[in-house]
């Protein structure tokens, strides 16, 4: 006799197990997740100037006002950590810019 069970009967059996202490059939995936960096005035304004956008640009992106972006870029405020791993991904892959705006 074959098992017709499920994907999602199958994994309903494992967490049933581990809730009972059997984490035999337990796989566990460790990430470790850096934290945002904190990008000072001029590192914004690097950012902006590689990927060639205005101001803003680089606003609507991040769903912030453009005076929001000059603050950062004139050193008045800092991007939350939120805003900083959107600048992070802009930076580290520039072409993410491409699906945003089409």
């Amino acid at each position: 006799m074959t098992d017709k069970t499920t994907a999602l009967q199958r994994s309903i059996r494992q967490a049933t197990a581990a809730l009972n202490g059997d984490s035999s059939m337990v796989t566990v995936h460790e990430v470790s997740i850096k934290p945002a960096p904190q990008y000072n005035a001029a590192e914004i304004k690097a950012i902006r100037s590689e990927v060639n956008v205005t101001q803003r640009v680089l606003a609507n992106v991040l769903s912030v006002s453009p005076r929001t972006v000059e603050a950062w870029e004139s050193g008045k405020s800092r991007p939350s950590r939120s805003a900083s791993r959107l600048l992070q991904l802009i930076q580290k892959q520039p072409q993410i810019l491409d699906l945003i705006m089409s």
